[in-house]
């Protein structure tokens, strides 16, 4: 266990996003691609494993909520902890607005050879997830390309990809990519704004 881990929850998420800021400031030139996506884009079909062991189809499950999707994976000891704090401040931050019922948070493995559900939920422990707001998926190794290329989602470094948020409508439609490591006040209203609703 890391000396962050060791750390109380509080303290912790300071920590982290306090490092999330200088993150910010050094990469937010990275990639040109965050912003609105003109014209939104649906989710491709594909087929992933839930936090239950069973598959299901993310076009599917994307429908009827607004969700924000992030790429990790447990294995990951630098921006991956950094993005589950981003999550749960968020998270946070919608439930203290007693809004959001029908938004989700959503984190993608894109190492299906090195994570499992029960890696995932732990990971997911770690950072607070609340089950009915927030959940994680994996994906095949055929189909983490395809994920990849279709939210343009790659990085070079050992990360392997980018920490930004990807912004789905009730439709499963691709429609905001935000900066690396968006704020979590910023990410939250950036979902209230497109439920509708904020």
């Amino acid at each position: 266990m890391s000396l962050v881990h060791q750390l109380p929850l509080p303290r912790r998420l300071v920590l982290l996003l306090g490092a999330a800021a200088l993150l910010r400031a050094g990469r937010s030139h990275a990639h040109a691609s965050f912003g609105p996506v003109q014209p939104e884009q649906p989710a491709p079909k594909l087929q992933v494993t839930g936090m239950d062991g069973k598959a299901f189809d993310l076009v599917g499950a994307l429908k009827g909520q607004v969700t924000a999707l992030q790429l990790i994976y447990t294995g990951c000891s630098a921006t991956c902890p950094i993005q589950g704090a981003v999550f749960a401040q968020t998270q946070a931050l919608l439930a203290a607005h007693d809004k959001g019922r029908d938004i989700r948070l959503l984190s993608v493995s894109i190492d299906p050879l090195g994570d499992d559900v029960k890696g995932l939920r732990a990971w997911l422990g770690r950072h607070g997830a609340q089950p009915q707001r927030w959940t994680a998926a994996l994906p095949s190794m055929q189909q983490v390309d395809p994920l990849l290329d279709f939210l343009r989602g790659r990085a070079a470094g050992p990360d392997r990809h980018t920490a930004q948020a990807f912004i789905f409508d009730r439709r499963a439609r691709l429609m905001h990519r935000t900066e690396d490591m968006p704020a979590p006040q910023s990410l939250a209203n950036l979902l209230l704004s497109v439920s509708g609703r904020g």
